[in-house]
C-alpha cells in the first residue's frame, strides 16, 4: 500500500491564513477605490491596489458577484462597530432622536458602497440581495425600537413600517444628500420629522 503525502496541519493553517488575508486586502482594496471615487474599479485597478496579480484576484474570487459578496459584507462589519441598541423604553422623543442619530451615522459609511453599488445594481443579483438584506435588517431594527407605535397602528401597521423603513433607508438619504444637497444635520433633522410625523400619527390613531 502507498500512503500519500499530505501537508502537515500546521502548513495547511498557514497556507489557508495567508488565503484569507489575501482576501481581505483584496476586499479592502476595493473599498478603498470606491471610497476615493473610483465607483467602478476594474479588477486591474483592484488587483494593482491590493498589490496582487489579476490572477490571484480571479483566483480568489470567481467573479465580481463574489466579490461584491465579500465586499458587502466587510460594509457591514464597519457599520456593526458604530451600532448600537435604542432602548424602546426610552421616551419616543428620546428614541427617535437615537435612531437617527446612528442612521445618519451608518449612512455615511455605507454612501460610497450605495452609490457604486446604484451603478451596477440593475446588472448584478448580488447586489440587489445586499441591498434586500440592509433594508430588512433596519425594518427589523425599527420593529424593535418603535414596536410600542407599531402596535397603535392596527390594520395599517404594515403601511406604517414601510413609511418608516422608507423614511431610514439609503434611497431617502441618498435624496437629501446627493439630490436635494442638504448636510448630514439637515437630512438628519428632516429625517426625524419624517419619523415623528408618521409615529405620532399612528398613536393618534390608536386612540381614536
Amino acid at each position: 500500500m502507498i500512503e500519500l503525502e499530505t501537508d502537515p496541519p500546521e502548513r495547511v493553517d498557514g497556507r489557508a491564513a495567508r488565503a484569507e488575508r489575501t482576501r481581505a486586502a483584496i476586499v479592502e482594496a476595493h473599498l478603498a477605490l470606491i471610497d476615493s471615487g473610483d465607483l467602478r474599479p476594474t479588477g486591474e485597478r483592484i488587483a494593482e491596489r491590493a498589490g496582487v496579480s489579476l490572477r490571484t484576484l480571479w483566483t480568489n474570487f470567481k467573479d465580481m458577484e463574489t466579490l461584491f459578496a465579500a465586499t458587502g459584507r466587510r460594509v457591514g462589519e464597519r457599520q456593526a462597530t458604530l451600532w448600537q441598541p435604542v432602548s424602546p423604553e426610552l421616551p419616543l422623543t428620546a428614541r427617535i432622536a437615537a435612531f437617527c442619530d446612528q442612521r445618519a451615522r451608518l449612512l455615511e459609511v455605507l454612501a460610497p458602497s450605495a452609490r457604486a453599488s446604484a451603478l451596477r445594481e440593475p446588472f448584478s443579483p448580488q447586489l440587489r440581495r445586499n441591498r434586500e438584506a440592509a433594508i430588512a435588517r433596519v425594518r427589523q431594527e425599527i420593529e424593535s425600537v418603535f414596536g410600542a407605535e407599531l402596535a397603535h397602528a392596527g390594520p395599517g401597521r404594515e403601511q406604517l413600517l414601510d413609511a418608516l423603513t422608507v423614511a431610514g433607508t439609503w434611497s431617502a438619504w441618498s435624496m437629501m444628500r446627493d439630490s436635494m444637497g442638504l448636510d448630514v444635520d439637515a437630512a438628519r433633522a428632516v429625517m426625524a420629522r419624517t419619523l415623528g410625523a408618521l409615529l405620532v400619527d399612528a398613536i393618534a390613531a390608536g386612540l381614536r
